[in-house]
């Protein structure tokens, strides 16, 4: 029950919280460099 529930958040939230890590960092020089890739 309540371990089931513990062990598959935290196997679902740490591949999530490392994707967006990596889009960030990934896509953070676009924004610091200020030319956005629409134009």
């Amino acid at each position: 029950g309540a371990a089931l529930a513990t062990v598959v958040g935290v196997l679902v939230e740490v591949p999530v919280m490392l994707s967006v890590v990596w889009i960030v960092n990934r896509t953070k020089p676009w924004y610091e460099s200020g030319a956005p890739a629409s134009s």
